[in-house]
């Protein structure tokens, strides 16, 4: 199994009307509620948390794309995997990912990534997500029908770019270069594993198949909802005759650990409701652009999540036995992601360890109970495809450390 540690970077200062005086948390959020001076402590305080899970020894830290909106702070992932790559050691950093068909021209995405790939010595995962139709469509201005058709040309020249070792010329319909040879080029080979986040669109299963990469759903529902889409995922595998290793799929769960059920209920019910109410409240108009899913998703009845309107009703006891959330003592927990992980066939779990306004000190008391108790007797579950290392990093043996700054001593000082 492998764990990553995965931080959206929230902004923790909602007020409690929010939904009452807001009509969403993306696209169109009200300016006047961020404040440049807290956000930067929240920055230092999320960086400080994916250093501490690589301390713990989860496998991976966990970033990801968003913009224009409170519910993640990241309009660069790869500003933060940079700080990442030179204070951690031994995780993984999972950009998961690049909204590729947003970068123009995206050869920058394929620069960037090379970049990482180097700086951490092979320790780097990437991400292609298509992106939420918050942010390909209202936030940068994509035309839905096309957002696909630029993913797919964006997506060949990264991987031309990053595979071919003579320059070459690419004539493209939304990207025309006469010279493409980057420079850096990545380590791994032929290039950096690359995980899909999915958010149902089945045309992503053939593409996933098509180029060895791991399925990623990312899901705010739970996993035994995610149950039925993770199903037709395999099937599609089967159907494509290819093996169907765990690690061709993953999963995104909240999880909150503490000593008992009910320290957990009293610990963490407040800012999982801060989650769920505000951090996912998003107009229904800007989460599905008409045209943004095709029609053969839409015949499939997957559900966009930003648009479970559900969620505002929920309890404690509604979040955790609808499987939204997995909370409770490191035993309970364990249970809920034994059946989570044998349920749906997945070998990559992506941890929301640290939801909404959740303080640092009591994410970290739930991220260390899951590192020394849970997470332990989960890492084997799969030992016939313990080798499999196509959907995950290939480090260098050697790796750079960095090196401590020099004490100042009087001889340092030039001379006049």
């Amino acid at each position: 199994m492998k764990f990553t540690w995965f931080n959206l970077m929230p902004w923790p200062h909602l007020p409690d009307d929010f939904r009452e005086t807001n009509r969403s948390v993306w696209v169109d959020i009200d300016q006047a509620l961020f404040d440049p001076v807290k956000c930067h402590d929240v920055y230092n305080d999320y960086l400080d948390l994916l250093e501490y899970a690589d301390q713990l020894g989860f496998d991976g830290v966990g970033i990801n794309e968003h913009h224009q909106n409170g519910y993640g702070l990241m309009p660069s992932p790869n500003i933060m995997a940079a700080s990442l790559a030179r204070r951690t050691s031994k995780a993984a950093v999972v950009v998961l990912g690049n909204s590729i068909a947003l970068y123009n021209p995206p050869l920058r995405v394929a620069e960037e990534f090379a970049m990482l790939d180097i700086m951490t010595g092979g320790r780097f995962v990437g991400g292609f997500p298509v992106g939420t139709s918050m942010d390909t469509n209202f936030c940068y201005g994509t035309i839905p029908g096309l957002t696909r058709e630029k993913y797919a040309e964006a997506h060949e020249l990264i991987i031309r770019a990053w595979t071919e070792k003579t320059p070459f010329a690419f004539n493209g319909r939304y990207t025309k270069l006469r010279h493409v040879n980057i420079w850096p080029n990545v380590l791994q080979t032929p290039h950096p594993p690359i995980h899909i986040p999915g958010g149902g669109s089945v045309e992503t299963y053939d593409f996933c198949v098509d180029n060895t990469y791991s399925y990623s759903y990312l899901s705010f529902s739970g996993y035994l909802r995610a149950k039925a889409l993770m199903d037709g995922y395999w099937r599609r595998v089967a159907e494509r005759e290819v093996d169907n290793s765990p690690y061709r799929a993953g999963f995104a769960q909240t999880v909150f650990v503490a000593e008992t059920d009910e320290e957990a209920e009293r610990l963490y019910s407040e800012y999982a409701f801060y989650f769920y109410n505000r951090c996912l409240h998003v107009y229904p108009g800007f989460a599905d652009a008409p045209g943004y899913r095709t029609i053969k998703t839409i015949q499939t009845g997957a559900l966009n999540q930003y648009m479970r309107p559900t969620y505002t009703n929920m309890t404690w006891k509604d979040l955790v036995e609808g499987g939204h959330v997995i909370a409770g003592s490191p035993e309970t927990v364990r249970q809920r992601f034994e059946e989570l992980i044998k349920s749906l066939r997945v070998g990559n779990i992506f941890l929301l360890m640290h939801v909404g306004n959740m303080p640092k000190a009591l994410c970290q008391y739930s991220t260390k109970l899951f590192a020394e108790k849970v997470m332990p007797h989960l890492q084997d579950m799969w030992p016939e495809w313990k080798e499999d290392g196509r959907f995950w990093c290939k480090p260098l043996a050697q790796r750079a450390i960095p090196a401590p700054l020099p004490v100042a001593t009087p001889d340092m000082v030039p001379a006049q």
